[in-house]
């Protein structure tokens, strides 16, 4: 196999994928057939190209193919409107006789993932879809992204398909008295992904780099697709000022660095600039939503003037602001450590032991790691160790594992009998 033509394909799968399946989809209205013509489409590319060469626009050329395989198995099927139950909601004139090449409909691609985050689907089965289908993950990747096997994602991918069927979840963008809703679905399952990617839950490393990448591509197209919504453009800004510290994360070893440590001269300069313009534009228009408040926190760590000295007031007045919008344990977590940062560890102390009650939060490492943080700074270590253990016991990731250990045997030994386990 010629290697440039291996790599081109490889590359058009990674940024072409959910393009060429959603025009697909639009003509079959069958998620199986669509993913079918896509999949000919690229196998055919890698015969074609090998004799012509690349073409100039390998999006195009393989768009056109799996429309064609598309329009082909509708003849052969003589579908009648009736049973594609997928296009209840598609426009006249949307039919075999509409193709073309991608920028016939350019909105394929959002009329896709508003189907694979359609609120009647379990949230579960809106990521695992969005990452089949938009993202072109393979089933087993995106198993491994869950930490379940194969054969259960294969079903879990197969139930929600035909529960869209079933459903007759409409392929289409969502009006404009249903769009800011079903617009934070959709933002919530790519925060998700990147989140998984970012830190990931299990595991050797402290990354997956491939669905934090795969993240900032779906960010990046709902910002093609939604230029105006602020939302958008403040999750696109959160992702890209998060994912900019991506290689001071870890040291030389692979050992966990905290944020306040980091080697700023290893954060991306060009997501920091990126992403602190989509700030300053999503923040133009209030009520500001969950989206551009948080990238606004980033926003603040990425310009602080020195490293590990953000203006903590201003971090605990946005956190202030996201609570009333999105009331949530985790940011009321985040909040209580911006209390701390701001107030001092006594109360940033009383902060977490205030909400250590949610339920949310009873099996999150990251209290009992905050904790053990503040219990250490008051020099309470007997409690700060336990804290820690607590922490270790929740955490999955080695990566994290490590690095909490090691805080924990960094501790003076104890000079009387342990305390019991705070309940």
């Amino acid at each position: 196999m010629d290697p440039v033509v291996a790599a081109a394909v490889a590359d058009a799968h990674r940024t072409e994928w959910g393009r060429i399946l959603a025009a697909a989809a639009r003509l079959t209205g069958d998620l199986d057939t669509a993913e079918e013509c896509a999949q000919e489409a690229f196998a055919e590319a890698l015969g074609s190209w090998t004799g012509t060469g690349v073409p100039d626009r390998p999006g195009a050329w393989l768009t056109t193919v799996a429309r064609r395989r598309a329009m082909d198995i509708i003849r052969r099927r003589d579908l009648l409107r009736g049973k594609l139950p997928l296009l209840a909601g598609r426009d006249a004139g949307d039919g075999p006789d509409a193709a073309g090449t991608e920028e016939t409909f350019p909105d394929d691609r959002l009329r896709l993932i508003f189907t694979c985050c359609h609120p009647a689907l379990a949230p579960e089965a809106r990521v695992a879809l969005t990452l089949r289908l938009l993202c072109g993950l393979s089933t087993a990747e995106v198993a491994n992204a869950f930490l379940t096997s194969e054969p259960t994602m294969a079903a879990r991918l197969t139930r929600a398909k035909k529960k869209i069927a079933a459903a007759r979840i409409p392929y289409r963008v969502p009006g404009p008295n249903e769009l800011p809703h079903r617009l934070a679905t959709v933002l919530d399952v790519v925060h998700l992904v990147f989140a998984t990617g970012h830190t990931a839950p299990s595991g050797g490393t402290l990354q997956r780099r491939d669905l934090a990448e795969r993240a900032l591509d779906l960010a990046r197209m709902l910002r093609l697709l939604l230029p105006d919504e602020p939302a958008v453009a403040g999750l696109l800004a959160l992702i890209l000022l998060t994912d900019a510290r991506r290689h001071a994360r870890t040291d030389a070893n692979g050992q966990l660095v905290r944020l306040a440590e980091q080697d700023r001269s290893r954060w991306d300069e060009s997501e920091i600039h990126e992403g602190l313009e989509l700030v300053r534009e999503s923040l133009l228009r209030r009520p500001y939503s969950r989206y551009p408040l948080m990238a606004a926190i980033a926003a603040t760590h990425a310009t602080a003037l020195t490293p590990g000295t953000p203006d903590w007031a201003q971090i605990l007045s946005l956190y202030d602001e996201l609570i009333a919008v999105w009331p949530s344990p985790i940011v009321a977590l985040n909040r209580a450590v911006a209390v701390g940062e701001a107030n001092g560890p006594a109360a940033g102390l009383a902060a977490l032991d205030a909400i250590a009650g949610e339920p949310e939060l009873a099996g999150y490492h990251y209290l009992a790691a905050a904790r053990a943080e503040y219990l250490r700074r008051l020099d309470r270590h007997d409690e700060a160790r336990l804290a820690y253990d607590e922490a270790l016991l929740l955490s999955a990731n080695d990566t994290e594992r490590h690095f909490l250990a090691a805080r924990r045997d960094e501790l003076p030994p104890s000079d009387a009998p342990e305390r019991p386990r705070r309940p």
